[in-house]
């Protein structure tokens, strides 16, 4: 019997061939703020974790906090340690991977994007300069303080754009508090001031908290510091009233609040110049503070200016479609505070606010699932479902809109300082689920009670 001939070895293996799946679709999402994270996480507990995509998140930071919040970074109410999520971690239990880096750099054509090296504190080497391939690419960097250029700004005054802001901050506050305890003379005019350029809602909940913590650090031993006598908040606005955004019912019941906790407001008082012993305006009024805070308007990161010609505007934020594709490249989203979104119905942009970048990041994440399936993405339209500005302890002030009634209700007291604290909770949620975040919760009301309600360091 003759035998099959054997099989040609130099032929390929139609077997072999017809089971090579083919590469994952590179999704990569830069900056990991509110919408980014939320992004990453649900994009990573679906596509991720079967394998229809690689999801991978770059930030120039280790750890997230929820912006809103840096303000109680900054007076000392927040303790860091205890509420920033490490990135590591987060990408371990939600099937995404982490980059650490920031960016500097785009290629459209070979859709990369460039990160700068990273160093340690003894300037060190930690990670070299690399680029990260994608095939769809979200941007989330957020924003930046705009100082408008006006003198002094970058040598005298803080920014709280990042939690290394806040901590900056609080660290001043602490030591030049001990400084006026242990000095030998009298405080000097102005020595434990803080002046807030700007009374937009990061200012103003600033102050009012600032108001809380500094009494309290005051108490623990500090008792050659007469808050009430020798640390004054004001509040410099250029615009004829604070919280511009925010309707005057609004504004009204925040100034009132504002007044009885001794904080100054100061409208339409354009700063001039900063200086190391306080704050000039264009009236000719000198505010002496030798702590400034500048809170006074955003901007986006310089190199987005830079990315392989991507439509900005003239605040460096990216023009993007009502679809959050950039106007220049389908590939290319971006969302938060860094994208320039219009808003039809207002005909102006989307405001930056955390539901913006919440909402969405909900449009991007069933937008990024038609893209692997081939069909085409959603469009994005903003909801205003209202503000609210946490004034401490003291109270909460806001609006609801929407919902069950027509038009805006204003909102003050319990109930909106309850619905304050449920948007960090609701963002909790999206990270982490209710289980975790209820036993996280109940974890915290138990250790406060054994904590001191400050940041003593």
């Amino acid at each position: 019997m003759r035998q099959p001939a054997p099989p040609n070895m130099s032929q390929p293996s139609l077997v072999s061939a017809s089971t090579s799946a083919p590469e994952p679709h590179r999704i990569v999402i830069v900056g990991g703020g509110a919408g980014g994270l939320e992004l990453a996480t649900r994009l990573g507990d679906t596509v991720g974790k079967r394998g229809q995509a690689h999801i991978t998140l770059v930030d120039r930071c280790r750890t997230h906090l929820w912006k809103p919040l840096l303000h109680e970074v900054a007076a000392g109410s927040m303790d860091l340690d205890d509420h920033e999520l490490e990135y590591l971690a987060q990408a371990r239990w939600h099937h995404f991977k982490y980059r650490l880096g920031a960016l500097v750099g785009l290629d459209r054509k070979r859709k990369t994007i460039q990160l700068a090296p990273v160093f340690d504190d003894e300037g060190e080497v930690i990670i070299e300069a690399r680029t990260v391939p994608y095939d769809t690419l979200v941007i989330a960097i957020g924003s930046v303080s705009n100082d408008f250029g006006t003198p002094g700004v970058a040598e005298h005054c803080i920014s709280l754009d990042t939690q290394a802001d806040a901590e900056r901050f609080h660290k001043r506050l602490i030591n030049n508090c001990m400084r006026a305890q242990a000095q030998p003379g009298p405080l000097q005019p102005g020595q434990l001031n803080v002046a807030i350029v700007g009374a937009g809602a990061t200012g103003v909940e600033l102050a009012a908290e600032l108001h809380r913590t500094v009494r309290e650090l005051a108490a623990f031993g500090l008792d050659k510091i007469e808050p009430e006598r020798d640390i004054r908040i004001t509040i410099i606005e250029a615009a004829p009233r604070i919280l511009g955004a925010l309707p005057q019912r609004v504004v009204d019941s925040a100034m009132k609040l504002l007044a009885s906790l001794n904080v100054q407001v100061l409208v339409n008082e354009r700063v001039t110049e900063v200086t190391a012993e306080g704050v000039k305006t264009a009236s000719g009024q000198f505010i002496p503070a030798r702590q400034v805070v500048w809170a006074a308007g955003i901007k986006g990161a310089t190199i987005l200016a830079h990315l392989d010609g991507l439509e900005v505007t003239r605040n460096n934020l990216l023009v993007v479609r009502q679809t959050l594709q950039t106007t220049l490249d389908d590939d290319i989203f971006a969302m938060g505070d860094c994208a320039a979104c219009p808003w039809p119905a207002k005909d102006t942009l989307v405001p930056p606010r955390a539901q913006a970048a919440h909402q969405q990041a909900t449009t991007l994440y069933k937008t990024l699932r038609r893209r692997l399936d081939g069909k085409p993405p959603l469009e994005y339209h903003y909801r205003d479902f209202g503000s609210l500005v946490s004034l401490g302890e003291y109270s909460t002030v806001g609006s609801l809109m929407g919902g069950l009634h027509r038009g805006s209700l204003l909102l003050e007291g319990f109930v909106a300082s309850l619905m304050y604290k449920s948007l960090h909770q609701m963002h909790l949620v999206a990270l982490h689920g209710w289980f975790k975040v209820t036993l996280d919760t109940l974890a915290r009301m138990i250790t406060r009670r054994t904590e001191p309600h400050i940041k003593l360091h």
